[in-house]
């Protein structure tokens, strides 16, 4: 039996890095080919060649239109490609790149590398972990785990500060966990004792980071630039590209000094600007407003004051910036810790977590000696998710769909909820389910996640037939839904049916099997031939011809009129069709209770107003129970 290691890796938006847990449980970061501890996200598609990292980002500004960065913000998003000589790449093919690249160099230093834990943010959606892990196993890795990327800083703060040999706490430590990396920004309430790391909530934005700091610093002296020479340099790809990365190392270099030099050229002219730091934290402004409402907004919504909080632990290349630091540590009114590194420590925390599971892995053999095996094995981690889980359902009143979430956010992982529904014609022989998320912070909208149809219904079921319906998220906040009508006992336990999903089973059914064309990453499949993989390529032009036949088919997903009629809520008690009233007309069983997190964790009832009263609008609370956020919706 081989040993199985643990590794660790932080996929970054910006930089990118891998770990490992030596025999006796402590990480160590891996350097890639170049000797770099961190690697740049970056891909270069030279013909035929890929290239990852410094090399890429040298690149960047010579050849613009074959470079793809930041990828990791557009993961999960199925209509995002970036066009290279007629291939098309998606997010999930660029970061399987960035893996392989890492993995690849971990693997000639430490062995045979099948398995490991990869970081995303807390807010990512189902689809968005699910494209992280998809991109894993296309650069070669059998199992993947992911965890979220403030709970593995804490992991990396309790096992790495207190050391793998500590063994009581006086008290519980309640930590905020501060992540700002270079597109996301993370935080998480986490409490910890001797045996347990448990976050009690999440937040974040998935799109304030590091590079919309950076996006400043480009806009400051592009509009110098204008006002000097009457152009934009920022209208030009090469141009842009050679002031992003001038602006990128301004930025870190105004982290250690007062002023910072970047140099445009456009057009023939060039032009060096002296930026002063009280000038960018001038124009930054807006961005630590938003950090700031953010870190109050965690935890006001749970019930949290500073008092409650032991430590402020900063992680993240980003947080490096003095305008963060002051901000935060005025918001707080303590000295932060920032004992962990910022590039290196989320990794750590990954590679600590893959040593944990391994740990508790019967039939696993590891490297770790005794006394490390034995305090892994006895670490306990629990995260919660992010984003409110629910169905969409008809509002049988204004015949929108709505949606319902049974699984508010901050609910401990794993976590389950059934609830029944009702049909909404006579004789309807088949159930649309549709799963949704709520949106990754107030006021986005919800995500559509996929479908679940339960078919071949009996012929002759009455208008209101129940069917009940089970949703759930596992310790990954992966989503599962399973479903069954009750009075035939016809159920349907499904993956969710996605557009990704149709993309894969397309890309199987239409690829040639031969490897002379060039390879088309965005729709390729993979046939094992011994230890490697043989890919096979799908042009564009059959991709896009045979993508239209099989959207063609799948019509009866979207049609209504084809039966797929959306469930309507039930009342729990009687069966009796809900409306948007504070009772079930039928039996006045009560349908709506707010959930308040105070001190006791006492929960009391809110009187709403009666039906037809117009009601003030409210942003969206993330405290807020999945019955509130409906009625909300609905009204």
């Amino acid at each position: 039996m081989k040993n199985t290691q643990a590794v660790g890796i932080d996929l970054g938006t910006t930089y990118s890095c891998i770990a490992w847990l030596n025999e006796h449980g402590h990480p160590v970061t891996i350097p890639n080919q170049e000797g770099e501890l961190s690697t740049p996200s970056v891909v270069f598609f030279d013909q035929d060649d890929a290239i990852v990292g410094t090399e890429a980002l040298r690149n960047a500004i010579a050849r613009p239109d074959r470079v793809v960065q930041n990828a990791k913000r557009h993961m999960g998003n199925p209509q995002k490609f970036w066009n290279m000589a007629g291939v098309k790449y998606s997010p999930e093919h660029v970061s399987s790149l960035i893996l392989r690249k890492l993995i690849s160099a971990a693997q000639e230093q430490i062995g045979e590398i099948t398995e490991a834990v990869v970081t995303v943010p807390a807010q990512f959606s189902d689809a968005q972990r699910h494209a992280t892990i998809t991109a894993g196993h296309a650069a070669g890795l059998e199992k993947v785990e992911v965890i979220n990327e403030p709970v593995a800083a804490a992991l990396c703060h309790v096992l790495g500060n207190e050391g793998l040999a500590f063994t009581e706490l006086a008290i519980d430590q309640q930590l905020l966990v501060y992540d700002l990396g270079g597109g996301t920004l993370d935080l998480a309430i986490v409490n910890y004792a001797s045996n347990e790391v448990r976050v009690v909530a999440s937040d974040g934005d998935l799109e304030l980071g590091g590079l919309d700091w950076t996006q400043v610093l480009v806009d400051m002296a592009a509009e110098k630039f204008v006002r000097d020479f009457k152009e934009d340099p920022r209208e030009d790809p090469e141009s842009h590209q050679f002031l992003a990365l001038e602006a990128e190392q301004a930025k870190r270099s105004l982290s250690v000094r007062p002023r910072a030099a970047v140099t445009v050229q456009h057009g023939g002219n060039r032009r060096t600007y002296q930026i002063e730091q009280e000038e960018f934290q001038h124009l930054s402004k807006q961005l630590l407003n938003r950090s700031n409402a953010i870190t109050k907004r965690i935890l006001a919504n749970n019930g949290f004051g500073w008092a409650h909080v032991n430590e402020v632990l900063t992680t993240g290349g980003s947080s490096r910036m003095p305008m963060v630091r002051e901000s935060l540590k005025k918001l707080s009114g303590r000295t932060l810790n920032s004992s962990l590194s910022p590039d290196q420590s989320i990794a750590h925390g990954a590679a600590y977590y893959a040593g944990m599971l391994l740990s508790n892995q019967q039939y696993t053999r590891t490297v770790f000696d005794t006394q490390a095996s034995s305090r892994l094995a006895d670490i306990k981690q629990q995260s919660v998710n992010a984003r409110g889980l629910g169905i969409l359902i008809r509002d049988t009143e204004t015949g929108k769909r709505v949606p319902h979430y049974l699984i508010p956010p901050n609910t401990p992982l794993p976590a389950s909820k059934t609830h029944v529904f009702g049909t909404v014609v006579d004789h309807q022989t088949k159930v649309h389910v549709r799963i949704c998320e709520s949106g990754a912070g107030p006021g986005k909208p919800h995500t559509v996640l996929g479908d679940c149809l339960i078919s071949d219904l009996p012929t002759d079921l009455p208008e209101g037939s129940e069917v009940e319906v089970t949703i759930s998220y596992d310790h990954q906040a992966r989503v599962h839904v399973a479903a069954r009508e009750l009075k035939s006992g016809i159920s349907a336990e499904v993956e969710i049916f996605r557009q990704e999903n149709i993309s894969a089973q397309l890309q199987e059914a239409v690829a040639p099997k031969h490897t002379g064309q060039k390879r088309n990453p965005s729709a390729e499949t993979t046939e094992s031939s011994g230890d490697v993989p043989v890919v096979h390529a799908v042009p564009e032009r059959s991709l896009s011809a045979e993508w239209e036949a099989v959207t063609e088919g799948l019509a009866e997903f979207q049609d209504d009129d084809l039966g797929l009629e959306q469930p309507v809520r039930l009342c729990n008690a009687c069966g009796a069709t809900l409306t948007s009233n504070i009772k079930c007309r039928d039996c006045g069983t009560p349908t709506a209770k707010l959930r308040t997190k105070k001190k006791a964790a006492a929960k009391s009832k809110r009187k709403r107003p009666a039906p037809g009263k117009p009601t003030a609008a409210k942003p969206p609370q993330e405290h807020q129970s999945a019955e509130d956020e409906f009625w909300e919706l609905v009204d």
